[in-house]
């Protein structure tokens, strides 16, 4: 099997204290053989995540880690995009220039409020808000994957328990036929393995309902900020896929899709 991790942070991201090179190390350590740095990456002033991002920086220690690791560790140019449906123009002026390989579209924030501060409405309505934000991105910004797509559970689960896809299959199923009609795919996010929730993002149910709606387009990812996270759980994120019905799992060359065969 030739093991990627499609979702990993350094310290070209606002959260991460990690140096790229320590990351590719304990890559080719774990056995992966393809990576994608995903850093955060916002244009909204209000976003923790803005201001942070020194794309020249980034860029040359890519290509630094990319010929120190040839014939090591295949290395991967990506971005992870908080909100990118809000600010869609402005998103392709600065990162189409970049030719990057991968975009990862995610929301942490709700009318420029934290996810944690969202459950402040309840959880029904918090919920509620959250996937109809998800459905908002995957209608018009310009990505190639979902990532973490039920991520609220995070910050939810502690207080309220992990939700029911039934209570929000309605607004879920749209999300996912939407992904599905603008080919773009989502992740098995294993960073909820590694904490108290012990759950991918997003869960199980919500992987089989993507394949049942016809979805293809599937990656893992680790979302390691640190390099002791990265790789963890792929193997088990690949189950989760075979077990869903699916025959391969997906890495991205300058924005497209290539399938990689479970075996």
């Amino acid at each position: 099997m030739y093991f990627v991790d499609y979702h990993n942070h350094t310290n070209n991201s606002f959260d991460s204290p990690a140096p790229m090179h320590q990351m590719c190390e304990a890559a080719i350590a774990r056995g992966i053989h393809e990576i994608c740095f995903t850093e955060h990456f916002s244009l909204n002033p209000e976003a923790p995540t803005y201001g942070h991002m020194n794309f020249e920086k980034y860029l040359n220690e890519l290509d630094d880690c990319q010929g120190k690791y040839k014939g090591k560790l295949v290395i991967k140019r990506g971005i992870e995009i908080c909100e990118p449906h809000l600010l869609k123009d402005l998103y392709s002026q600065t990162l189409d220039p970049l030719d990057l390989d991968f975009i990862l579209g995610s929301v942490h924030n709700i009318n420029n409020r934290k996810l944690r501060k969202v459950l402040e409405m309840g959880q029904e309505e918090a919920y509620q808000a959250y996937f109809e934000e998800v459905f908002q991105m995957v209608s018009v910004a310009n990505i190639d994957v979902l990532a973490h797509v039920d991520l609220l559970k995070r910050y939810a689960h502690p207080t309220y328990g992990v939700y029911k896809l039934n209570d929000y299959i309605e607004i879920i199923e749209a999300i996912l036929k939407k992904a599905i009609e603008r080919n773009i795919g989502i992740e098995i996010n294993t960073s909820g393995l590694r904490g108290s929730l012990k759950e991918a993002f997003p869960s199980f149910d919500v992987v089989a309902l993507y394949k049942e709606l016809g979805g293809e387009i599937l990656t893992v990812g680790s979302d390691a900020h640190t390099p002791d996270a990265i790789g963890s759980h792929i193997r088990e994120a690949i189950q989760i896929a075979e077990a869903c019905g699916f025959k391969y799992i997906y890495k991205f060359e300058k924005r497209k899709p290539m399938r990689i065969r479970i075996e």
